[in-house]
């Protein structure tokens, strides 16, 4: 058996899905130098995201629009005539992308040219040889990272926090909220109503009847004893605008965080973490991701909840909402490998169980965040 190839200049068929034709681009095993992108004309945007993405990289970049996608006896005249122009240079096919006609195409001549063709696997992020034929596949490097990702799904990363952690007695107090949610559900909604209220001022709402309440008492105490917050007689002050933040559910997307980075140290596969995205794409219109790791180039995105969901709510508001949010976000920013998950601190109606499933987003909610590490673990594939 021959060695496996290198694909130093690699023809790739722009299409919908960027990450097949970076992936193979930004290998370096593969020692990609040039690319070249076979676009029809409805892609040219997702053209400028690789390029934005590949020539950073150090790869030099050449255009060929195809104008016709349909017409695959031209296309093929086309692509015929780009090989002979570069006759003798390591031309290689990535066979992935383009619709089913430049596909064949552009497959027609690389095969009858006998020049190296791949084609990546969309879920295993595997290259498969189909020319030289009963070479092994191979598993592509993990070199993405969340900005490169976005821009080549057409989205610009406006803001990302810089290094960010969670303190030793915080990640204590979330783990045992966590840890048992019936016992803390009910303090918590009165926590998060204060916490709200505080915005822009630090000071709550009067509180002073909830404050009676045992639960309530012993879950201000333990925020309190962290320096996040102080009774003074009917209300909380908070300490900072980042103690408000965490009191207000922060703690719960912080905890998540915190898990995704200690799963990442020990996981090759997962590229990247980040908490609190702010993502804009096209006309200027700017989402926020609570939390997107990067796992073997598959954007998963979680978002965090903590407020109760009452009975108007669960018949389709603010669950319905995140669920939509996400729904939207994934495919906009990931492409069809994307993944959701919703992470709930309180139990979740059947209702919103159903349309989760619909969505095809994951949940854990209530009750199952005492193996929240587990779950995401099993949920990102490492």
């Amino acid at each position: 058996m021959s060695p496996a190839p290198t694909a130093p200049i690699q023809v790739i068929l722009v299409s919908g899905q960027p990450t097949p034709n970076l992936t193979p681009a930004l290998d370096p095993a593969l020692d990609a130098r040039e690319v070249i992108l076979l676009t029809s004309p409805d892609m040219r945007e997702r053209a400028d995201g690789l390029a934005a993405v590949l020539q950073p990289a150090g790869l030099r970049v050449r255009r060929e629009e195809l104008p016709d996608p349909w017409d695959v006896a031209a296309m093929r005249e086309q692509i015929l005539t780009l090989v002979a122009a570069r006759e003798g240079e390591p031309l290689a096919l990535n066979a992935t992308g383009g619709t089913k006609l430049m596909a064949i195409a552009a497959y027609e001549v690389f095969l009858s040219a006998r020049l190296p063709i791949f084609y990546v696997h969309p879920e295993q992020d595997r290259l498969v040889w189909l020319q030289p034929e009963g070479l092994p596949p191979r598993q592509l490097a993990n070199r993405l990272r969340l900005p490169a990702f976005l821009k080549a799904h057409g989205a610009e990363l406006r803001q990302r926090p810089g290094a960010f952690g969670m303190a030793a007695p915080l990640k204590a107090l979330a783990e045992a909220l966590a840890a048992d949610v019936d016992r803390h559900r009910h303090a918590l909604a009165t926590l998060n109503f204060a916490a709200a209220s505080a915005a822009g001022t630090g000071v709550s709402a009067a509180i002073g009847a909830a404050l009676r309440r045992k639960d309530v008492r012993a879950l201000v105490d333990a925020f309190a004893a962290r320096g996040l917050l102080r009774v003074e007689d009917q209300v909380l002050r908070f300490a900072d605008e980042g103690a408000r933040f965490f009191a207000n559910g922060g703690w719960l997307e912080q905890y998540v965080v915190a898990l995704a980075q200690s799963l990442k140290a020990g996981h090759p596969a997962i590229q990247d973490v980040g908490r609190g995205l702010e993502v804009v794409r096209g006309g200027g219109v700017a989402n926020e991701l609570d939390v997107a790791v990067l796992a073997r180039n598959r954007l998963h995105v979680i978002e965090c909840k903590t407020r109760l969901f009452n009975e108007e709510t669960r018949q389709g508001g603010v669950g319905a909402e995140a669920l939509y949010k996400l729904e939207t976000l994934l495919n906009r920013l990931g492409g069809l490998q994307a993944r959701g998950l919703l992470v709930s601190f309180q139990p979740l109606h059947p209702r919103i169980l159903d349309r989760a499933r619909d969505y095809r987003i994951a949940v854990c909610a209530g009750a199952e965040l005492a193996h929240l590490r587990e779950r995401l673990r099993r949920w990102l594939g490492v």
